[in-house]
Formats: structure tokens, sequence, C-alpha cells
């Protein structure tokens, strides 16, 4: 039988710690049991509830839920909002467990409000130090989907490169483990994979100057934060296949390779899949790699859960000149590819916009497909190589090239999604080119060894609007359909059972499709850019539809001719409901 917690509001009182303070509501509000999350119900968490940043460990940002549909989606009517007051990017993910909703942002502030009423129920504000450096407290100002929830706690990474447990319905810390050391740089920029009584964490901030040569994906067990395994993705000591593909390059002169996103996870086989991002300095020319492969850069890394041991891997952008990326969500999806069933990784990794699929059990090419126009890739082998594009990497300083999409994307971190119903996989994504020129490495504490001097950001040639959303066949990578509008799709996509994708754009307009058609079914205009992660679930038997809206990078990156957009970031979380 679970065990269930009673909890009343009006009990608490206010609870200071070492590590930060929790401050209950005053405020009656009507008690709530709350189930203590186990693996089971991660692995097949209830249909209401929302348990990690996509949902399930497989990563697909799909509802089962389906009392709001294509025929009654036009009656959403406002249910109630919060402010987030943290100023920054919006990148937030809203939980949602037994009624409760968890909501963290910026500087690592949650709240925990009533699902249904949007009642506060008590805030965390985790105390970091002082950073030093601009790109290091940027990483501050940029935390994504940064909690999950497992037994009787809320689990948070941090910016200062923590884990910590926050008891669900006080916010009292259970207890916090130090896993990097911030004072290099290190941090955590998104949240937990939780599974089979482990916390996955990969680490931010491998692109700073102090942390040269190391890069981490680590499990910790979830009841205690105890450390069980850690990898580096950048190969460690005696890693003969890394040290050729760096072409001779010192560990204390690589960075990068960070996992800078939420893994996904594999019970059957056991195995956590992570992506990780670009290698620095940026240029080749400026970090001394010639045509090296610069391994585990821009790959797909399967893990042993319980080792911790590589698997296999697959490099999506080998020789990255261009800060191209391939750190963002693996989903793992089975699908009929040429009339046989394959487990597969379906991602579209990095910034260029290129989706891939590979075996799940050995990472075996199976397909790729472009989306939006890309020139950084000449072309991808039978095997699967993409093949860097030679004409567009400088060779001396100073030498400027276009090259696209734009380091904001293509694509970034807004999440795609996969409905099972449709068999499509979704894809928010934009229509961009800039430039860039190889520059002296700026080596400066906080700072990134980043080696380039940007240039502004373009259409993409033949686009006429920044915006794009493409849907593809899972099992041949065929286009279904793509959708083309002025705004840029700023948020991630959710999909649901009722027949609806909800996306939100720069223009401050969240939408209702179709997933079959991309048909526009509804659309409402909030008080910011849409950002974050759109979410359902149910309470009381109703369904709700929660989305934050803020700025991001990517609502300064769209080109779209008078595009108005708010002072200020108006980070806040709107919840609607079909009226009465």
């Amino acid at each position: 039988m679970k065990k269930s917690l009673l909890f009343t509001f009006t009990s608490l009182a206010a609870l200071g710690t070492a590590a930060g303070i929790a401050t209950a509501q005053d405020a009656a509000a009507p008690a709530r049991a709350y189930s203590p999350v186990t693996d089971e119900m991660i692995l097949n968490p209830a249909p209401g509830d929302w348990l990690q940043w996509r949902r399930t460990v497989n990563n697909w940002g799909f509802s089962p839920l389906d009392q709001i549909n294509r025929d009654n989606v036009g009656d959403l009517e406002l249910a109630w909002a919060w402010p987030m007051a943290e100023l920054g990017q919006q990148e937030v993910a809203p939980i949602v467990h037994d009624g409760i909703m968890y909501l963290a942002t910026n500087n690592n502030h949650i709240d925990a409000v009533d699902a249904a009423t949007g009642d506060l129920i008590w805030s965390y504000t985790h105390q970091r130090p002082e950073f030093e450096g601009g790109y290091h407290n940027n990483q501050a100002m940029r935390q994504k989907n940064s909690v999950a929830l497992y037994g009787e706690n809320v689990i948070l990474t941090t910016v200062d490169a923590k884990i910590v447990a926050l008891n669900a319905l006080t916010g009292a810390v259970a207890w916090e483990v130090q896993v990097n050391e911030w004072e290099k740089g290190y941090s955590y920029t998104a949240g937990p994979l939780i599974a089979d009584g482990k916390i996955f964490t990969g680490t931010s901030g491998c692109s700073i100057t102090g942390t040269a040569g190391a890069c981490w994906i680590t499990a910790h067990d979830a009841n205690t934060g105890e450390e069980l395994w850690r990898f580096n993705t950048l190969g460690g000591p005696g890693n003969t296949l890394v040290d050729e593909s760096w072409r001779g390059v010192p560990p204390e002169n690589r960075w990068g390779g960070s996992p800078w996103a939420t893994g996904a996870y594999d019970p059957v086989l056991d195995m956590v899949f992570y992506g990780t991002g670009m290698p620095l300095p940026y240029t080749e020319l400026i970090r001394g790699t010639g045509d090296g492969d610069v391994l585990y850069t821009n790959s797909t890394l399967a893990l042993d859960a319980d080792t911790g041991e590589l698997v296999w891997y697959f490099q999506h952008l080998p020789r990255d000149n261009w800060d191209l990326d391939s750190p963002f969500e693996r989903l793992l999806i089975d699908a009929e590819v040429d009339g046989v069933m394959r487990n597969l990784v379906v991602t579209t990794p990095g910034k260029n916009g290129i989706t891939f699929a590979v075996d799940r059990a050995t990472g075996e090419f199976v397909w790729a497909t472009e989306t939006i126009y890309q020139n950084v890739v000449s072309e991808i082998t039978p095997e699967g190589r993409a093949v860097a594009n030679v004409e567009i990497i400088p060779t001396a300083e100073g030498q400027q090239v276009v090259f696209c999409p734009a380091i904001a994307g293509g694509r970034l971190w807004q999440a795609t999604s996969y409905n099972p119903n449709t068999g499509l996989f979704y894809l928010p994504a934009a229509n961009t080119c800039a430039t860039l020129s190889p520059a002296p490495q700026n080596l400066t504490v906080g700072g990134a060894p980043a080696g380039i001097q940007g240039g502004p950001t373009t259409l993409a040639p033949g686009a006429e609007v920044v915006g794009a959303l493409h849907a593809l066949n899972v099992g041949t990578g065929e286009a279904a359909y793509d959708l083309q509008q002025a705004n840029r799709f700023t948020s991630s996509i959710l999909t649901t059972a009722g027949g609806l994708m909800f996306v939100g754009d720069a223009g401050r307009y969240f939408y209702a499709l179709n997933d079959e058609t991309g048909e526009e079914i509804w659309r409402v205009r909030l008080n910011a850019p849409v950002g974050g992660y759109p979410m359902t679930y149910e309470v009381d038997g109703v369904q709700y539809i929660a989305v934050p809206a803020g700025r991001s990078n990517q609502t300064n990156a769209g080109q779209t001719p008078g595009l108005g957009v708010p002072r200020g970031s108006g980070n806040s979380v709107f919840v609607f409901r079909l009226g009465d």
C-alpha cells in the first residue's frame, strides 16, 4: 500500500536552513494527501501527474489526458496565474503530483502552489555563493527544469553544482551534496533524471576557463545523494581514442562536451542516454585540433545505468567550428522501420536541426533528416557520419564565415515532443544564419574561452519568415508537414491524447494546434513571450494546461519586423481549464 502524508498548510512554520530558506504560506488552504513517488510511479506515472520535465523517462513530452481535445479546446479559460519574480531567461518546467505544482526558476528559487487554485504553499530560495565572471553569473539566470520528484522529496540541482533534496510538503532541506567544484565554474543549468532509485545529472559550465579537461555525467543514490559513479565526457586520462581525436591537444586545453540537458532512461536495457555540447575554443584554428573529431563533443552517449560505463557513442557533428552544440533531449521511441520494429533514440540533438534515429542498444545509424536550412554539414554518409563543410571552416584569424543556422539556432533548448497516436515527432525551430571569425583566446576567471568574434543574425537563404515547426514520421524520418510563421517559436512542445499540440512564440501567443495537420484551433495572447515547457495535469477530475511565459535568448534572435517585446522578463505561469 502506498504511504500517504496528510498535509495541512496552516500547520507550517517558517523554516530556515544553512543551504536556503523555506517559507510556509500562512493563509488557510484545504488539506491534501501526498503519496511518496516510487520507482514504479516514475516508470508509469498516473495520467494526471507530471513528475519530471518531460513527464516520462523516455522524454516524449506527451500526456494521455484527453478531457481537453480538438472539439472543446476553444472553451479554455484562465484558471489562475502566478508571477515568478526572479529575473533572467524563462526556461521553467512545472512539475505536478497529487495536486501540488512545483515551479523552479532562476537562482534556484522554488514555489510550491496548489495546482487547482494557485494558492502558495511554500517557497524556497537556495543561498548560493557569489560568482566571479560574467559567464558564470549568467548560468544562474538560465535555470531549466531544475527539479524532479522522488519519495517524499523534491530533488533540485543548483547553480553552484549541488544536489539538494527538499521535503515536498514543507520545503525543508532533507539533505544536500556538493557534486562538483563551483569555484572552478561547474554548475547545473538543467534538472535531474530520476529512475531506478538513482539521480542522474549532467554538468554545465564546462565551457568556463577553470573547468578544462573534465565534464561530468553522474549518478547518485536517490535516497541519500551518495555518488555512485561519474563519467567524464572529455575522456579522462589514458583514453587513446579521445586523445587522438583532439590531435594532441592536452587535457588542460580542452573545454566543452557539456551534457547540459536532461537525459533519458531505458528500463529494459538499463541504460541512460545523454547528449553533449560543442568543443571550445569554438574554431579548430584556435583550439589546435585540426581536422580531428574532438570526442566526445556533439555526441549521444549511452551509459550503463548501474556502472556508468560507456556502452556506445554516436557523434552527430564531428569537427564543430560554429558552437552548434548537440546536448538536447533524446527521445526513446519504438517504431517500425522497413517492416521491422526497432528500439530507437530519436533526436534533433543540435542547433543545426538535423534529426537522427539510431538503434538504442547499439548506436547503429538508422536515418537522418534535415529540417531547417543548414550549411555546416556537407553530407551524411550511409553509415551516418556527418561530414563538416570545410568551405566554411575559417583558416585565419579575422576571416569571416557565414554559417547556418546561427548560434541561437536552428533549435535550442526548447524541447521536441512525440505523440504515439500520430507517430509524429515535433520540432520547434527557426530559419537563421550568422557570421563569425576566429579571434585570440581570452582566458578570464568565470569567462568562456570562446576564441571567436560573432556577427549579426539574419534570415536563412530562401526563408521569408523566421518561425518554423516541423513534424516528422519517426519510422522513416520523412516530413509530415511544416509550419512557417513570422514569430519564432520560443517554447517547448506539448502533445496530448486529445489530438492537440501546444506551443508558444515570441509574439506572446500560445497555440493549440491539430497534431495531425498543424492547423490552429485556439490561441491566447499572454503578457510576455512564451517560454519554458508547457505541460498538462489533472486535479479532482479536472484537466489543466499550464504554460510559462517570459523572455529567452530566442525572443531576441527572431528576425520579425515590427515585433515588440515588453520590457522586463514578465516571468509568470498561466494555467487554463475548460469553462464551466
